[in-house]
C-alpha cells in the first residue's frame, strides 16, 4: 500500500490525490492531509473512498512515505525547517514553483529524497502535463513514483532542473495560450455567422481533438497538417493568413518571454 500524504489542500494537490486514487484503486492508497484551512482538509476527504486521516505537517511526515508539498512558495521554507526534524527518510514531492531542489534540500537538512516538479491545470481534469527533476538523494525507484503520481493526471517527463523554467514556459503557462487561440478561433466562427456557443464547441473540441491526434498517432505535427491541407484547398488559405499574421513566431516568443519571466522569479 503507498503512504501518501499531501501539505496543501487546494486543487493541484487534490487533482494528484484523486489521480493517483483513481489509478491504484482505494484498497492500495492510504492518504493522510494537513492543511491551515480544515474545511480544505474535510473537502479533499469527502471526495477520497481510499484510508484517510488528517493532522500536522509533522503527523503526516510521521505517517506518509511519500510527502507531497503544495503549499505557496513563501510559506516552503518554514514548513520544510519542521519537516527537518522528523526522524526516517522519505520522498518529498515538490510543487510549488520557484523553488529550487538546493533550498529544499537543505531546508530538510540534507538528507532527505527531493523532487521537484512543474504540473499545470489541466491536471484538474487528468489531462496534465508535468516535468520533474530529481535531487541528489532521489533514486530511480523514486522517478518511478513521481512518474506514477504525476501520470495519473496527465503526462511526466523527467528533465534537469535548468529545463523546468522552459518546462514553465511551455507547458505551464501553455494553457492561458491556448485558451487565447480557443477563443480567437471562436471570435472567427461568430464573425462568419455561428452561433456564439456552437462556435465555443467547435473550437474547443477540435482543439482538444487535434492534439489527442499528435498524442495518440506519434506523427509530426506537420505531417498531420499536410493530411488535412489539400491544394488550392481552404485550409492552405487559412494557413497562409496564420503565417502573414505571425502566430507561429508568436507562440514562440510567448514561450521565450515566459521562461525568461520565470528564470527572473527564481533567481
Amino acid at each position: 500500500m503507498l503512504k501518501l500524504g499531501l501539505i496543501g489542500c487546494g486543487k493541484m494537490g487534490g487533482a494528484l490525490l484523486r489521480g493517483v486514487e483513481k489509478a491504484l484503486g482505494s484498497a492500495e492508497l492510504s492518504v493522510s492531509l494537513s492543511d491551515v484551512v480544515p474545511a480544505a482538509v474535510e473537502a479533499l476527504q469527502n471526495s477520497l473512498t481510499c484510508l484517510t486521516s488528517a493532522g500536522t505537517p509533522a503527523q503526516v511526515g510521521i505517517e506518509s512515505d511519500v510527502v507531497l508539498l503544495a503549499v505557496k512558495p513563501g510559506d516552503m521554507k518554514n514548513l520544510c525547517e519542521g519537516l527537518a526534524k522528523l526522524e526516517g527518510s522519505r520522498l518529498f514531492i515538490s510543487i510549488a514553483a520557484g523553488i529550487p531542489i538546493k533550498d529544499l534540500e537543505t531546508w530538510l537538512g540534507g538528507e532527505q529524497r527531493v523532487i521537484r516538479c512543474m504540473p499545470n491545470t489541466p491536471a484538474l481534469v487528468a489531462t496534465g502535463a508535468a516535468a520533474f527533476s530529481r535531487g541528489a538523494k532521489a533514486t530511480a525507484e523514486d522517478a518511478a513514483m513521481a512518474v506514477k503520481i504525476l501520470g495519473s493526471v496527465g503526462t511526466a517527463d523527467e528533465v534537469s532542473e535548468k529545463l523546468l523554467d522552459a518546462v514553465t514556459g511551455l507547458s505551464g503557462s501553455g494553457p492561458a495560450y491556448v485558451y487565447t487561440i480557443i477563443e480567437a478561433l471562436s471570435d472567427g466562427g461568430v464573425l462568419m455567422g455561428l452561433p456564439r456557443a456552437a462556435a465555443l464547441r467547435l473550437a474547443a473540441q477540435t482543439v482538444a481533438g487535434a492534439a489527442q491526434m499528435v498524442l495518440e498517432t506519434g506523427k509530426h505535427p506537420a505531417a498531420l497538417r499536410d493530411e488535412v491541407t489539400s491544394p488550392g484547398g481552404t485550409t492552405i488559405a487559412g494557413l497562409e493568413q496564420l503565417e502573414a499574421h505571425g502566430l507561429r513566431h508568436a507562440l514562440i516568443q510567448a514561450v521565450r518571454k515566459a521562461t525568461e519571466r520565470s528564470q527572473a522569479l527564481g533567481a
